[in-house]
């Protein structure tokens, strides 16, 4: 069994190679077998808004940290892989939930900026990387900005413009990567990277994102899917209903996987 120290290492070592790492966000013990199951996959990714709707909570910070942690807790000790969780912009003490998570074998994080004030953004992330200093492990911190995601109507360059400048302050804090979720395009995609190196922003899958291969070939680290494995989830379970309410049953090519 590998250690969490070991698992850190090559978590790091996957985002630091130059072919794109991929991973499915989970958001239980079920989810997190099936896709550790899954061949090509190398390492897990929690989500923090699926596993908040899962015990009842909205997205936000909403759901208690101790169950937050509890519930990644239990995905990192059901599988044999490397597991970053998203914790959100840390409860409020990003140190101590970097350290709680750290203990029940978790060995990356995502850590929202929630586009707080760059100096507060800027020391939640030290105290997160401190934390995996203290725990003696490459603790793979990825710091996130909501820049995109809350830009509203704002010019899209002072977007661009403040997403960089906030991901050279967390990666200059000693972030391992920087996430920075949104529908971005391939300029905008380029001009994070040229800003803040290869294999150093990671983003998001949603629909319309560029493929995967474009997003390798400019040097992205790291593609993700947030919550929206849930939802494909979700959408079988809802059309699945629709078709037994319609009189039909179980569809074609079902596998029994739990």
């Amino acid at each position: 069994m590998a250690t969490t120290a070991d698992k850190a290492r090559e978590l790091l070592r996957l985002h630091t190679d130059p072919e794109l790492l991929l991973v499915v966000n989970v958001w239980d013990v079920i989810t997190a077998t099936v896709v550790a199951d899954t061949p090509g996959t190398k390492a897990l990714a929690t989500a923090s808004h699926s596993i908040a709707a899962s015990h009842g909570y909205p997205d936000g910070e909403q759901i208690p940290r101790d169950l937050m942690i509890e519930a990644v807790g239990r995905i990192a000790a059901a599988v044999d892989l490397p597991v970053t969780a998203d914790l959100e912009g840390g409860y409020g003490d990003a140190g101590e939930t970097i350290s709680r998570a750290i203990d029940v074998g978790i060995v990356g994080a995502n850590l929202e900026d929630q586009m707080k004030p760059l100096a507060d953004s800027v020391k939640a992330v030290e105290a997160a990387v401190a934390a995996g200093e203290k725990a003696g492990i490459p603790f793979v911190l990825n710091a996130r900005t909501d820049a995109y995601v809350k830009a509203g109507d704002r010019d899209p360059q002072d977007v661009l413009a403040d997403a960089i400048e906030r991901g050279r302050a967390y990666l200059d804090a000693g972030a391992s990567t920087f996430f920075v979720p949104g529908k971005l395009d391939e300029a905008a995609v380029t001009a994070l990277v040229d800003a803040l190196g290869p294999q150093k922003v990671n983003l998001i899958g949603v629909p319309g994102s560029l493929p995967l291969a474009k997003l390798q070939e400019l040097g992205v680290a790291r593609v993700s899917y947030g919550p929206w494995s849930q939802n494909v989830a979700l959408t079988a379970l809802a059309t699945l209903a629709e078709d037994v309410y319609a009189g039909g049953g179980l569809p074609e090519g079902t596998r029994k996987l739990n």
